[in-house]
């Protein structure tokens, strides 16, 4: 034991004493030090014949021994690296080098558009899982197991567990927000959702929405109408014109979809609006008691309102995209387009 502390002592100070002038000197007290066979592992493997009462004390001066070694190593292969910056040659007084401009992506660009507009009006961002259980994707938002309207969704499954998928619409968010019985509730959900289609250069089998929840007592149609009029106003101008149309949901009753007159033909009628000078944005109503019902909201004392939107539409529309495929191919080209949009 005497023998094996004074020989660790030796080594120490050789190390301490080592010097390197290049890279091949510092290799070489890598390899002898602390290489496969080097002698710090050697002098651990004497850790098997120290008494049990003596290996605490002995293993710490291991430790040290063995630390020397590494900063040792460390401090020489800095000093001798032949990446050093050659400051002899280096003109301070000369411009430095440009730097590419970077931006957000467009749809995060129209994401962030959207938040702030309903933030104004008193709205919290609210996120959930893309993985999501078929309660709270379908069944909490009144659509039971053989509802007509889950084959609308074109869900994507996921195949060891058949009651977990990929949402289909943030409307999840809400009902876990519900659920959370926090009332009063004012919140937008944006966030990817996901639907089995045909990939093509108006849909995807992946898309963004962002969707809206307002919860309180005396909640009624004409605050979702004046909430969704500002909202419109804000986004498209106070040029847009605005039209609600009766439509079903059946996690909203009554329900409706917003329209705002086309923005490309002025409402003259083209290829984008289908002649019709009109483009559905939205859609909206009324969350339907059997929703408010199934998150534990009594519907006889809260009323509320819900709304959606893909996020998508409005950003091709807004900088005159014509291929929704352009958004997930991470083309540099077509992104650094967006650097003056931020």
């Amino acid at each position: 034991m005497e023998q094996l502390l004074q020989q660790i002592e030796d080594y120490k100070k050789e190390i301490t004493a080592y010097t390197a002038t290049d890279e091949k000197a510092a290799e070489e007290f890598r390899i002898k030090w602390l290489g496969t066979k080097g002698l710090v592992k050697t002098i651990m493997s004497e850790m098997k014949n120290v008494p049990n009462e003596k290996r605490k004390e002995f293993g710490q001066i291991l430790n040290e021994f063995k630390q020397l070694a590494e900063t040792k190593y460390e401090e020489m292969k800095s000093s001798t690296s032949n990446f050093k910056p050659q400051t002899s040659n280096l003109d301070l007084t000369l411009p430095g080098d440009s730097i590419p401009v970077g931006t957000r992506h467009p749809i995060s660009l129209m994401t962030n558009r959207i938040i702030s507009i309903f933030q104004r009006l008193g709205f919290a961002v609210a996120e959930g899982p893309e993985i999501e259980d078929d309660w709270h994707n379908f069944t909490a938002l009144n659509l039971p197991e053989h509802h007509p309207a889950r084959d609308m969704q074109d869900t994507f499954y996921v195949q060891q567990n058949p009651d977990w998928l990929l949402r289909t619409h943030t409307s999840n968010i809400q009902i876990r927000e519900m659920q959370k019985g926090k009332l009063p509730i004012r919140i937008i959900c944006p966030g990817r959702v996901y639907r089995n289609e045909t990939v093509s250069a108006r849909s995807h089998c992946f898309f963004h929405q962002v969707e809206g929840l307002y919860i309180d007592e005396n909640v009624s149609f004409a605050d979702l109408k004046q909430t969704l009029y500002f909202f419109a106003k804000e986004m498209y101008g106070n040029d847009v014109r605005i039209r609600f149309r009766p439509s079903y949901f059946p996690f909203t009753e009554p329900s409706a979809e917003m329209d705002i007159s086309c923005m490309l033909c002025k409402g003259a009628g083209c290829n984008v609006c289908k002649k019709t000078g009109w483009l559905e944005i939205l859609g909206s109503g009324m969350v339907h008691p059997n929703v408010l019902s199934n998150c534990g909201i009594d519907p006889n004392k809260y009323t509320g309102f819900a709304f959606g939107m893909g996020i998508e539409r409005p950003a091709l529309l807004k900088y005159g995209i014509n291929d929704i495929r352009l958004f997930s191919e991470n083309d540099v080209r077509f992104l650094k387009q967006f650097t003056s949009a931020v």
